[in-house]
């Protein structure tokens, strides 16, 4: 009897030590991130949102998904309407004729809202590059730092942006993210999760949005200045009247 409980213990912290030192490549991590997000739940929902001073629509995912932004300007109802093939705007019902850079602009805003709520569920769409960076310490916890860059092909016009997911080893959910960009001066921004919220099994959040106090902050070293309080908070993003069909 003895020797069986020592068998036993044994046997015990030789498991416990297998799953501590279990390790997951950057692909079976995003894919544990996006299926407790909510995974094809997605696919077949119609998702309905108020961000600021607009309200958002969204049928289906990827490349038949139809991406819709709704709001009044000076009295007159704006309807915005990007499918895989085109972008429309419609003023009070009267499509428009817009310039082809004022389209993309009008099409990238609206994607680029769109993509954040969903997140990361747009994590495995065919141009995104996906890589595992050492585990960091945010906030006393322990997560694993995903390094995501784009392809030419596919990627949108934001192509050459990189970013940064901060995946909790414990729960799979992604709290933190942050990325560069090239437009307007260029620049880094931050963001931590909060006000996390399941609608029909969906997960949503809000987000703190910061930015680098000083120039020498670079997106690779974004959560080493985020600890150290050297982020300042910019502004907060609020989804408000989350709707989900099935």
């Amino acid at each position: 009897m003895k020797k069986m409980f020592i068998l036993f213990v044994f046997c015990g912290l030789l498991s416990c030590k297998e799953k501590k030192n279990e390790s997951f490549t950057a692909q079976q991590i995003v894919d544990k991130a996006i299926g407790i997000s909510g995974g094809d739940l997605f696919v077949d929902c119609k998702l309905s949102f108020d961000f600021r001073d607009k309200h958002y629509i969204s049928e289906g995912i990827g490349n038949n998904a139809v991406l819709k932004r709704v709001f009044d300007l000076e009295g007159k109802k704006v309807e915005d309407i990007k499918s895989k093939s085109k972008f429309e705007r419609y003023v009070d019902g009267t499509l428009e004729v817009l310039q082809d850079t004022v389209a993309n602009n009008y099409d990238n805003s609206v994607n680029s809202v769109h993509y954040f709520v969903k997140l990361p569920y747009g994590l495995n769409d065919p141009a995104v590059n996906k890589t595992l960076l050492k585990e960091v310490n945010l906030k006393g916890k322990e997560y694993y730092k995903i390094k995501v860059t784009f392809d030419q092909k596919g990627g949108g016009e934001d192509f050459e942006d990189t970013y940064f997911y901060w995946i909790n080893k414990e729960s799979f959910k992604t709290d933190y993210l942050a990325y560069d960009f090239h437009v307007d001066g260029g620049g880094v921004r931050f963001r931590k999760a909060y006000n996390e919220r399941y609608i029909k099994g969906i997960r949503f959040v809000d987000y703190e949005n910061y930015q680098p106090k000083d120039s020498t902050s670079t997106i690779e070293n974004i959560d080493a200045k985020f600890e150290l309080g050297d982020l300042e908070l910019l502004s907060k993003i609020e989804l408000k009247n989350i709707s989900v069909q099935k």
